[in-house]
């Protein structure tokens, strides 16, 4: 007998019920593939609710769903430097389901409960419609440490839930609270910060950039994160390459 819900098949890791009823899933295949990984997928139900997504994610869908386009404020994608368009797909309905493209890498169920995340570029996958989503501006950093007019991170504001995606498992994420205290970190390694939590970017010796963190609240890292600082337009030029 066919199983909508692919229960032979996967298991449901996290899941979270929205307010209106909907419901948010993250699924993950049972079969491993290549090197034993496993692929994960987002799975949302709809009732008479909305989910903000980005572009082109969309697998396939069922039901009375309507499609749409949202223009997110500061042209969230293309002011970041994703090479993202400047909008984020709006789908909406009485009622249906929405699967988005499955992947290898990692999802993180969040519930906003009216406060504001700001995330590290690329980590925004998708969110209910009653988010909102901005560019958060930081220009306390060093001179010359970046061209432009500061340094820009995707941030959330609201009640809802979201969903993240990242290449490092929620496990190996270290969330470090702080409460009118300093965290210096040397490299790309916070994925998130959570509450009133003040960011200054400062050049460090290895020709990077140091970023230090004052204020109460959390903040995530991902020490494990191994992937080059190349969506970050930095204006430093090493001497070894």
């Amino acid at each position: 007998m066919f199983d909508s819900n692919f229960s032979n098949a996967v298991n449901i890791i996290d899941k979270s019920e929205t307010k209106s009823g909907g419901i948010f899933e993250i699924i993950e295949y049972k079969q491993p593939r290549y090197n034993g990984a496993k692929l994960r997928q987002v799975r949302i139900k709809l009732n008479d609710s909305g989910i903000l997504a980005q572009p082109r994610d969309l697998q396939f869908m069922k039901g009375p769903i309507h499609i749409g386009t949202q223009i997110t404020a500061s042209n969230f994608w293309g002011s970041i430097g994703t090479g993202e368009s400047s909008f984020t797909s709006h789908y909406s309905g009485k009622y249906g389901e929405i699967y988005l493209d499955p992947s290898f890498k990692y999802f993180y169920m969040m519930e906003l409960l009216d406060e504001s995340i700001i995330l590290s570029d690329g980590m925004f996958y998708c969110c209910e419609d009653t988010i909102d989503i901005s560019v958060h501006t930081n220009k306390d950093c060093a001179v010359g440490l970046f061209k432009g007019d500061g340094f820009k991170q995707p941030k959330l504001s609201g009640t809802g839930v979201a969903v993240l995606e990242s290449y490092v498992p929620f496990e190996e994420i270290l969330i470090y609270p702080l409460n009118n205290e300093t965290l210096s970190v040397d490299g790309d390694f916070v994925i998130l910060t959570r509450g009133d939590i003040h960011l200054k970017i400062e050049k460090s010796k290895n020709e990077g950039f140091l970023s230090v963190y004052n204020g109460t609240g959390e903040v995530w890292i991902a020490p494990t994160k191994h992937r080059p600082i190349s969506n970050f337009n930095i204006n430093v030029n090493p001497t070894n390459t």
